[in-house]
């Protein structure tokens, strides 16, 4: 581990390691970089701090099961949406711990916005993010008699264009 986590007061420590404990990995993440960033911290060294803490209480770390999948658990969530479902999309997303991953969002009219349904990282044993996504939007789609729009699939592309845009 980077010598970032001997900056650290005993409080901020215990305070990290309880996020970590709890798999809040933003809120330790943003705890970390707050506490140390007046030292020069930036953001990817913050997480690759928290990313240790994982690594460190290993088996202890109560991990937040995967946003579920299947078709009862999605359309669920979007029926609970405050809006009319217009769309179903699906966007990369990425970042330095977990790499790229797949964004499930529900596109909303009246009042128009969006609303999310699940996060798809990569899963052991399972199909890549973007075919798993897809799948899973294409169905939901399907289901709720709307258009499904995953402009890029088979590779990242957080700058894809977008389904209100295409």
């Amino acid at each position: 581990m980077s010598g970032w986590w001997a900056h650290l007061e005993e409080q901020t420590r215990r305070e990290v390691d309880a996020n970590v404990l709890r798999d809040r990995r933003m809120t330790a993440v943003k705890t970390v970089w707050e506490a140390l960033r007046p030292l020069g911290l930036g953001l990817r060294e913050a997480e690759q701090v928290v990313h240790a803490r994982y690594e460190a209480l290993g088996d202890r770390v109560q991990r937040t099961p995967p946003d579920p999948l299947d078709l009862p658990s999605l359309a669920a969530r979007a029926a609970a949406l405050p809006g009319r479902v217009v769309a179903v999309e699906a966007l990369w997303d990425g970042d330095t711990v977990h790499g790229w991953f797949v964004v499930l969002v529900a596109v909303l009219d009246d009042p128009a916005g969006e609303g999310h349904l699940a996060t798809v990282h990569h899963r052991p044993g399972g199909p890549p993010p973007g075919t798993a996504a897809a799948e899973a939007g294409r169905a939901l789609a399907d289901s709720l008699g709307v258009p499904f729009h995953f402009a890029s699939p088979d590779v990242p592309d957080d700058e894809a264009p977008r389904w209100r845009t295409a």
